[in-house]
């Protein structure tokens, strides 16, 4: 389990124990969990989950009925969501027939014997008699006390009881529903705006542990959504740089691995952030010389590196131009189909991306770097060559990636790195 998934689970036990401790206390109801997943239970017996496939019409009409309890649902409504574009002979029996069976599950598993769902005037109303808590409505409570709340700690306190209601998307394994994706997008905004906020008011506090904390949660719960960027700005503030630099690498790694993206604006400005503050023990120049050194172990092919270390070399070497004499590369390498057009999706893009950087290290100069850039695309930085020598390296390239019959390929494009006029030049001050 990651560091991240560890932090989430542990707050998730926590505010699980609070919320079990606090319904002890308020009588027994209906329990439903709308976020990460569908789930109804009573007196802590299970009713229903994602689990049975074979009670979705139970299922879809409870989430409907459920969530939308007080204001209620049309029976046309109740009729779209249960069936679709099912060509159903008499529509209204079928809807009839779900109902009729969805109470007498709810009688068997030992509610109040009331009637559970009642009509009125075409519109669909779940019983008040019986009573429902519900998360993504605690959810959106805490969000709105919170909003209106003036003093800090207890906005900080609401704000964060709001984060840790959020378990997950809305009913997440049913966002194609039209309904459910209006309001899984409404609740993420929230939690967004949540996280966002709470880290402020810790920012002003300088509370930077809970921030951490906030940061490693939200990461856990909504991954790929750029929330380290709140992690590593805790751990910045700290002075924790170790720590800080090992998550950017860990998260570089996993959005190029999960998505292709490369690093977040956000995240480039504390990574840049922590190079300017990180400060080490006094040491002999032939000790700092020799942490600076890469292991001699590693020291073979091109140099592999990230995108921001690679736009760092990009740039010096930019600079270095401007005394003349060099002749500059770059490269990108992308992976293509059998017809030529990159490769963006699919299950072996990963596999031939990892294929195409260990032949790009292999057959460029000790000198030359290399950085991922996207799914199925690299860059490489060529030192000092000419535009006959990129050729040469490409056709090495070729023969290190291609394998027997494979259909896929490589596809290449090279630009001149040329040192833009007045870069870096003083300008004359006054006397």
């Amino acid at each position: 389990m990651t560091k991240a998934a560890a932090g989430g689970a542990r707050i998730d036990r926590e505010w699980g124990s609070r919320m079990e401790k606090r319904g002890n206390t308020e009588g027994i109801c209906l329990q439903v969990q709308m976020f990460g997943g569908f789930s109804i239970s009573w007196g802590g017996k299970l009713i229903a989950s994602n689990a049975k496939s074979s009670e979705s019409q139970f299922n879809y009409l409870c989430e409907l009925l459920l969530h939308h309890r007080k204001e209620g649902v049309s029976r046309d409504m109740v009729e779209r969501v249960l069936f679709e574009d099912r060509d159903i002979q008499d529509i209204h029996h079928a809807t009839r027939s779900v109902i009729y069976n969805a109470k007498k599950k709810l009688k068997a598993a030992g509610l109040p014997d009331v009637n559970y769902i009642e009509q009125k005037k075409g519109i669909c109303y779940w019983n008040s008699q019986v009573p429902v808590r519900e998360d993504a409505e605690e959810f959106e409570q805490r969000f709105r006390q919170a909003e209106a709340e003036e003093d800090p700690e207890k906005k900080l306190g609401l704000y964060l009881e709001a984060c840790h209601l959020y378990t997950g998307e809305f009913l997440a394994q049913q966002t194609a529903t039209v309904w459910i994706a209006h309001e899984a997008k409404r609740y993420r905004a929230m939690f967004c705006a949540c996280v966002e906020r709470a880290a402020a008011l810790m920012r002003e506090s300088q509370d930077f542990l809970q921030m951490e904390e906030l940061g490693i949660y939200a990461a856990a719960i909504s991954p790929l959504s750029d929330w380290e960027t709140v992690t590593m700005e805790a751990l910045v503030a700290m002075g924790r740089y170790e720590d800080a630099r090992r998550l950017y690498d860990d998260t570089v790694g996993l959005y190029f691995q999960e998505q292709g993206l490369r690093p977040s604006a956000r995240m480039m400005e504390l990574f840049n952030k922590l190079g300017t503050q990180m400060e080490h023990q006094c040491d002999a120049l032939d000790d700092i010389q020799r942490k600076l050194s890469e292991d001699a172990e590693i020291v073979q092919g091109g140099y592999m590196c990230t995108y921001p270390v690679f736009q760092g070399i990009y740039r010096m070497v930019e600079r270095m131009m401007e005394r003349g004499g060099q002749s500059v590369y770059l490269m990108l390498c992308m992976v293509v189909d059998s017809k030529g057009n990159p490769m963006k999706e699919g299950s072996v893009l990963e596999e031939l991306t990892q294929r195409l950087g260990d032949a790009i290290q292999r057959s460029v100069r000790h000198s030359d770097s290399v950085c991922r850039y996207g799914k199925g695309q690299y860059l490489v930085l060529l030192v000092n060559t000419t535009r006959e020598n990129c050729g040469v390296i490409q056709r090495r390239i070729n023969y290190h990636f291609i394998i027997g019959r494979q259909r896929t390929g490589v596809q290449y494009y090279v630009n001149s790195v040329v040192c833009l006029p007045n870069r870096g030049k003083a300008v004359p001050g006054q006397g």
